[in-house]
């Protein structure tokens, strides 16, 4: 670790886990990797190939899930901490959990959860992620979740920066480990939020070429695809043009890596940080596009919203998820006795720890348990192509 940047996270300095451990023989690991590795041996971690990334239960083995995406997240975020001098292990652990708390069909089952608890506190999946792993995950004898230390708890808090409000999940996970939510995370963290957006800013092009819900010609009149189409044409003119697809994404990632590592060498410079603590003190993220690339990548994903994300079929399969999960939790809220009796035996008195539980139920399935659930508890369904 000895090539660590000062300003990185180093497993020596960690502030340590929420429970004392025994010391073990279990490996020459550091405390991150150690995170790291548990969150990869969790059982919310697998489910994660059965869960919605962007198509709702996709039937073509060549679409992306969250556990591909997750595993896409983690190979950028390790290169970009690599190339900066940060704590690479950190950065994984924290890639690989980001979307641990997402319900069944991503956006659509949260916004169903969300609705459902309203008067309960509702539903967030970050702060879903962290009572996952702090509580929901049971693998170890003498405490609830995974034992995660502080910086990995406090990275997945806030890697999309300060928390000024947070809903009660995050709120009950702060007051177990407080995690200085008003501040900024490390830059590890930071790190892990901007390899997110790049992965699927450019996946989901991929995805929805494959689909067919998007055309090379759409891309191409986003001025980022544009720019990186014409320099294609150039190099490979001798290509037809559907054999660039591939080589258009992977250059459109490279040039987004090295404007976000060109840019957080500016501002770690400027800033003048000399610790992981004058990183949270720094008032501002130091990991970050350049103006001009954010211009650019804000663009591209009010084009994926307005051409993918909102495309009519997207819509009828989200309205149809939606109202999968609202009859999940309508059905076990009215019934309890329909809970696995595993849950049914933890299930709270009252309320708000009814619903709650119900939702914690039902956040951690994957699609197609929540399909078939469905047709158990609630009764047949028609669902449209695709699931």
């Amino acid at each position: 670790m000895s090539d660590l940047a000062p300003w990185a996270a180093h497993p020596s300095r960690s502030r340590g886990r929420c429970h004392a451990e025994e010391s073990g023989d279990r490996g020459p690991r550091d405390c991150f990797q150690r995170d790291r590795d548990r969150i990869i041996h969790s059982i919310s971690f697998r489910r994660l190939r059965h869960k919605t990334q962007v198509f709702l239960a996709p039937d073509g083995d060549h679409f992306r899930v969250r556990l591909t995406h997750s595993l896409e997240v983690a190979q950028i975020g390790r290169t970009i901490a690599r190339t900066l001098g940060l704590n690479e292990d950190l950065t994984e652990a924290l890639c690989l959990a980001h979307d641990i708390g997402h319900p069944p069909f991503g956006h659509a089952g949260e916004d169903a959860l969300q609705k459902a608890t309203a008067g309960q506190g509702g539903f967030d999946h970050n702060g879903h992620t962290l009572r996952t792993l702090m509580r929901i995950e049971r693998p170890y004898p003498r405490w609830p979740g995974l034992n995660l230390t502080w910086e990995t708890l406090e990275g997945l808090a806030k890697h999309n920066g300060p928390v000024a409000s947070p809903a009660w999940a995050l709120a009950q996970a702060d007051d177990e480990a407080r995690l200085e939510l008003t501040t900024h995370a490390s830059l590890e963290a930071q790190v892990a939020a901007l390899a997110d957006d790049i992965a699927y800013d450019n996946h989901d092009i991929d995805d929805g070429l494959r689909a067919g819900l998007l055309t090379l010609e759409q891309i191409e009149a986003v001025p980022l695809v544009a720019e990186g189409r014409a320099r294609l044409a150039t190099r490979f003119a001798d290509v037809p043009r559907d054999r660039l697809t591939g080589e258009l994404i992977r250059s459109q990632i490279g040039a987004m890596v090295n404007d976000l590592i060109a840019e957080s060498r500016r501002r770690i410079d400027e800033a003048g940080v000399e610790s992981v603590e004058d990183v949270r003190r720094a008032g501002r993220p130091l990991i970050a596009f350049s103006p001009a690339m954010a211009t650019a990548e804000r663009d591209l994903k009010r084009f994926m919203y307005a051409n993918l994300y909102h495309h009519p079929r997207q819509l009828e399969a989200a309205a149809a998820a939606h109202h999968v999960v609202a009859g999940l939790f309508a059905a076990y809220r009215a019934d309890p006795a329909l809970l696995p009796e595993e849950w049914r035996g933890r299930l709270p008195a009252e309320e708000p720890g009814v619903s709650r539980h119900i939702a914690d139920f039902i956040a951690g399935m994957t699609d197609r348990y929540a399909v078939a659930r469905y047709r158990e508890a609630v009764g047949p369904i028609d669902l449209p192509e695709g699931f």
